[in-house]
Protein backbone atom coordinates (compact mmCIF):
# COMPACT_ATOMS: atom_id res chain seq x y z
CA UNK A 1 0.00 0.00 0.00
CA UNK A 2 1.50 3.36 -0.97
CA UNK A 3 1.80 6.11 1.62
CA UNK A 4 -1.01 8.29 0.23
CA UNK A 5 -3.53 5.43 0.28
CA UNK A 6 -2.30 4.37 3.71
CA UNK A 7 -2.80 7.88 5.09
CA UNK A 8 -6.28 8.26 3.59
CA UNK A 9 -7.32 4.78 4.75
CA UNK A 10 -6.36 5.68 8.31
CA UNK A 11 -8.01 9.10 8.36
CA UNK A 12 -9.79 9.93 11.59
CA UNK A 13 -11.38 13.04 13.10
CA UNK A 14 -9.23 14.19 16.02
CA UNK A 15 -10.56 16.19 18.95
CA UNK A 16 -7.60 16.08 21.33
CA UNK A 17 -4.59 18.32 20.73
CA UNK A 18 -1.31 18.80 22.57
CA UNK A 19 -1.28 22.58 22.29
CA UNK A 20 1.97 22.48 20.31
CA UNK A 21 2.22 25.25 17.72
CA UNK A 22 2.04 24.81 13.98
CA UNK A 23 4.95 26.49 12.24
CA UNK A 24 4.15 29.36 9.91
CA UNK A 25 5.96 27.50 7.13
CA UNK A 26 3.81 24.40 7.56
CA UNK A 27 0.60 26.41 7.73
CA UNK A 28 1.43 28.33 4.58
CA UNK A 29 2.26 25.08 2.78
CA UNK A 30 -1.04 23.53 3.88
CA UNK A 31 -3.05 26.53 2.70
CA UNK A 32 -1.20 26.83 -0.60
CA UNK A 33 -1.74 23.12 -1.28
CA UNK A 34 -5.47 23.56 -0.62
CA UNK A 35 -5.49 26.44 -3.10
CA UNK A 36 -4.37 24.05 -5.85
CA UNK A 37 -7.70 22.19 -5.69
CA UNK A 38 -9.87 21.99 -8.80
CA UNK A 39 -12.78 24.41 -8.95
CA UNK A 40 -15.70 24.57 -11.36
CA UNK A 41 -14.77 26.45 -14.58
CA UNK A 42 -11.58 27.59 -12.80
CA UNK A 43 -13.79 30.09 -10.99
CA UNK A 44 -11.77 29.72 -7.78
CA UNK A 45 -14.95 30.58 -5.88
CA UNK A 46 -13.64 29.46 -2.50
CA UNK A 47 -11.70 31.60 -0.05
CA UNK A 48 -10.19 30.66 3.28
CA UNK A 49 -10.36 32.74 6.43
CA UNK A 50 -8.27 31.31 9.24
CA UNK A 51 -7.37 32.29 12.78
CA UNK A 52 -4.84 31.31 15.44
CA UNK A 53 -6.14 33.90 17.88
CA UNK A 54 -7.03 32.15 21.15
CA UNK A 55 -9.87 34.54 21.98
CA UNK A 56 -11.42 33.96 18.57
CA UNK A 57 -10.94 30.21 18.90
CA UNK A 58 -12.85 30.30 22.18
CA UNK A 59 -15.60 32.36 20.57
CA UNK A 60 -15.79 29.96 17.61
CA UNK A 61 -15.99 27.04 20.03
CA UNK A 62 -19.05 28.57 21.68
CA UNK A 63 -20.70 29.39 18.35
CA UNK A 64 -20.25 25.76 17.27
CA UNK A 65 -22.16 24.26 20.17
CA UNK A 66 -19.39 24.55 22.79
CA UNK A 67 -17.07 22.08 21.09
CA UNK A 68 -14.06 22.12 23.40
CA UNK A 69 -11.59 20.81 20.83
CA UNK A 70 -12.06 23.93 18.70
CA UNK A 71 -10.74 26.21 21.39
CA UNK A 72 -7.87 23.79 22.02
CA UNK A 73 -6.76 23.51 18.38
CA UNK A 74 -4.00 25.66 16.93
CA UNK A 75 -5.72 26.91 13.79
CA UNK A 76 -9.34 27.18 12.75
CA UNK A 77 -10.00 27.40 9.01
CA UNK A 78 -13.27 28.62 7.51
CA UNK A 79 -14.10 27.68 3.93
CA UNK A 80 -16.07 30.50 2.34
CA UNK A 81 -18.11 30.35 -0.86
CA UNK A 82 -16.80 33.48 -2.52
CA UNK A 83 -18.45 35.09 -5.54
CA UNK A 84 -17.47 38.54 -4.26
CA UNK A 85 -13.97 38.32 -5.74
CA UNK A 86 -15.31 37.24 -9.14
CA UNK A 87 -17.89 40.06 -9.10
CA UNK A 88 -15.03 42.59 -9.24
CA UNK A 89 -13.75 40.94 -12.42
CA UNK A 90 -17.19 41.07 -14.06
CA UNK A 91 -17.77 44.66 -12.94
CA UNK A 92 -14.56 45.64 -14.72
CA UNK A 93 -15.94 44.46 -18.07
CA UNK A 94 -19.46 45.80 -17.56
CA UNK A 95 -21.11 42.46 -16.81
CA UNK A 96 -23.51 41.66 -13.95
CA UNK A 97 -22.81 38.51 -11.95
CA UNK A 98 -25.89 36.30 -11.48
CA UNK A 99 -24.50 32.87 -10.55
CA UNK A 100 -25.03 33.48 -6.83
CA UNK A 101 -28.74 33.90 -7.53
CA UNK A 102 -29.13 30.29 -8.68
CA UNK A 103 -29.25 26.82 -7.18
CA UNK A 104 -26.31 25.93 -9.43
CA UNK A 105 -24.20 28.67 -7.85
CA UNK A 106 -24.82 27.40 -4.33
CA UNK A 107 -24.16 23.78 -5.32
CA UNK A 108 -20.95 24.71 -7.16
CA UNK A 109 -19.73 26.57 -4.09
CA UNK A 110 -20.62 23.72 -1.72
CA UNK A 111 -18.94 21.09 -3.89
CA UNK A 112 -15.77 23.13 -4.34
CA UNK A 113 -15.61 23.90 -0.61
CA UNK A 114 -15.86 20.17 0.15
CA UNK A 115 -13.06 19.35 -2.27
CA UNK A 116 -10.84 22.00 -0.70
CA UNK A 117 -11.65 20.86 2.83
CA UNK A 118 -10.50 17.34 1.97
CA UNK A 119 -7.31 18.58 0.35
CA UNK A 120 -6.43 20.82 3.28
CA UNK A 121 -7.00 18.05 5.79
CA UNK A 122 -4.97 15.55 3.77
CA UNK A 123 -2.14 18.05 3.45
CA UNK A 124 -2.16 18.82 7.17
CA UNK A 125 -2.26 15.16 8.14
CA UNK A 126 0.65 14.36 5.80
CA UNK A 127 2.76 16.73 7.91
CA UNK A 128 1.78 15.01 11.15
CA UNK A 129 -1.08 17.31 12.17
CA UNK A 130 -4.69 16.31 12.79
CA UNK A 131 -8.02 17.82 11.79
CA UNK A 132 -11.77 17.67 12.21
CA UNK A 133 -14.38 19.08 9.84
CA UNK A 134 -16.76 21.51 11.56
CA UNK A 135 -20.22 21.70 10.01
CA UNK A 136 -21.56 23.35 13.16
CA UNK A 137 -20.47 26.74 11.81
CA UNK A 138 -23.93 26.78 10.24
CA UNK A 139 -25.55 26.89 13.67
CA UNK A 140 -24.69 30.58 13.90
CA UNK A 141 -24.00 31.80 10.38
CA UNK A 142 -24.77 35.48 11.05
CA UNK A 143 -22.25 35.58 13.90
CA UNK A 144 -19.55 34.13 11.65
CA UNK A 145 -20.36 36.66 8.95
CA UNK A 146 -19.67 39.39 11.52
CA UNK A 147 -16.66 37.66 13.08
CA UNK A 148 -14.87 37.30 9.76
CA UNK A 149 -16.18 40.50 8.15
CA UNK A 150 -17.68 38.65 5.20
CA UNK A 151 -19.14 40.82 2.41
CA UNK A 152 -22.18 40.12 0.23
CA UNK A 153 -21.83 37.23 -2.22
CA UNK A 154 -19.82 35.19 0.30
CA UNK A 155 -20.98 32.45 2.66
CA UNK A 156 -19.21 30.63 5.53
CA UNK A 157 -20.00 27.01 4.69
CA UNK A 158 -17.77 24.68 6.70
CA UNK A 159 -14.73 24.84 8.96
CA UNK A 160 -11.81 22.70 10.02
CA UNK A 161 -9.53 22.51 13.01
CA UNK A 162 -5.80 21.87 12.68
CA UNK A 163 -3.56 20.86 15.56
CA UNK A 164 -0.96 18.45 16.87
CA UNK A 165 -2.77 15.27 17.99
CA UNK A 166 -2.21 13.65 21.35
CA UNK A 167 -0.79 10.11 21.40
CA UNK A 168 -4.18 8.82 22.56
CA UNK A 169 -5.95 10.53 19.66
CA UNK A 170 -3.50 9.12 17.11
CA UNK A 171 -4.12 5.61 18.40
CA UNK A 172 -7.91 5.86 18.62
CA UNK A 173 -9.75 3.05 16.78
CA UNK A 174 -11.03 3.81 13.31
CA UNK A 175 -14.80 4.21 13.17
CA UNK A 176 -16.28 1.51 10.91
CA UNK A 177 -18.15 2.31 7.71
CA UNK A 178 -21.22 0.74 6.13
CA UNK A 179 -20.46 -2.52 4.28
CA UNK A 180 -18.66 -1.84 1.01
CA UNK A 181 -21.40 -3.51 -1.07
CA UNK A 182 -23.91 -1.04 0.39
CA UNK A 183 -21.70 1.88 -0.62
CA UNK A 184 -20.26 1.16 -4.08
CA UNK A 185 -22.68 -0.01 -6.78
CA UNK A 186 -21.68 -1.11 -10.28
CA UNK A 187 -23.82 0.14 -13.17
CA UNK A 188 -26.93 0.94 -11.10
CA UNK A 189 -28.02 1.75 -7.56
CA UNK A 190 -29.13 -1.33 -5.59
CA UNK A 191 -31.68 -0.34 -2.95
CA UNK A 192 -31.81 -3.84 -1.44
CA UNK A 193 -28.06 -3.78 -0.80
CA UNK A 194 -28.38 -0.28 0.61
CA UNK A 195 -31.17 -1.37 2.98
CA UNK A 196 -29.44 -4.60 4.03
CA UNK A 197 -26.20 -2.73 4.51
CA UNK A 198 -27.61 -0.05 6.79
CA UNK A 199 -29.21 -2.67 9.05
CA UNK A 200 -25.94 -4.61 9.13
CA UNK A 201 -24.13 -1.39 10.01
CA UNK A 202 -26.41 -0.92 13.01
CA UNK A 203 -24.96 -4.17 14.40
CA UNK A 204 -21.39 -3.30 13.40
CA UNK A 205 -21.60 0.15 14.97
CA UNK A 206 -23.06 -1.19 18.22
CA UNK A 207 -20.30 -3.79 18.52
CA UNK A 208 -17.65 -1.14 17.81
CA UNK A 209 -19.02 1.15 20.53
CA UNK A 210 -19.27 -1.63 23.10
CA UNK A 211 -15.78 -2.94 22.32
CA UNK A 212 -14.25 0.50 22.77
CA UNK A 213 -16.14 1.56 25.89
CA UNK A 214 -18.50 3.87 24.02
CA UNK A 215 -21.75 2.09 24.80
CA UNK A 216 -23.32 5.34 25.95
CA UNK A 217 -24.38 5.73 22.33
CA UNK A 218 -24.61 2.42 20.50
CA UNK A 219 -27.39 2.94 17.96
CA UNK A 220 -26.52 4.43 14.58
CA UNK A 221 -30.20 4.53 13.63
CA UNK A 222 -31.15 6.56 16.70
CA UNK A 223 -28.19 8.88 16.20
CA UNK A 224 -29.31 9.60 12.65
CA UNK A 225 -32.87 10.14 13.86
CA UNK A 226 -31.63 12.82 16.26
CA UNK A 227 -30.28 14.76 13.27
CA UNK A 228 -32.33 13.82 10.23
CA UNK A 229 -35.89 13.93 11.55
CA UNK A 230 -35.54 17.71 11.40
CA UNK A 231 -33.21 20.39 10.14
CA UNK A 232 -30.53 20.67 12.82
CA UNK A 233 -29.26 24.06 11.67
CA UNK A 234 -31.22 27.28 11.51
CA UNK A 235 -31.60 30.34 9.33
CA UNK A 236 -29.83 28.73 6.37
CA UNK A 237 -32.20 30.09 3.73
CA UNK A 238 -32.38 33.42 5.54
CA UNK A 239 -28.62 33.74 5.90
CA UNK A 240 -27.95 32.79 2.28
CA UNK A 241 -30.44 35.41 1.11
CA UNK A 242 -28.88 37.97 3.46
CA UNK A 243 -25.56 37.38 1.68
CA UNK A 244 -27.11 37.81 -1.77
CA UNK A 245 -27.68 34.15 -2.66
CA UNK A 246 -30.91 32.66 -4.02
CA UNK A 247 -31.61 28.94 -4.47
CA UNK A 248 -33.60 28.84 -7.72
CA UNK A 249 -33.29 27.68 -11.31
CA UNK A 250 -32.04 30.11 -13.93
CA UNK A 251 -34.60 31.58 -16.29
Amino acid sequence: MNEVIKQLSNRRSVREFTGQCISNEDLELILKTAQRCPTSVNGQQISIVYTKNKEKLEQISKLCGNQEHIKNCEVFVMFVIDYNRISHALDSIGEEQMIQKSAEGIIVGAVDAGIMLSSLQTSAESLGYATTAIGAVRLNVFEFIKLFNLPKNTYPLVGSTIGVPTKKAKEAPLKPRVPFEAFAFEDKYDDKKAKDGIFEYEKIFKEFRQKNGMDYKTSYNKTMASFYTKSYTRDIKKSFEHQGFTFKDSN
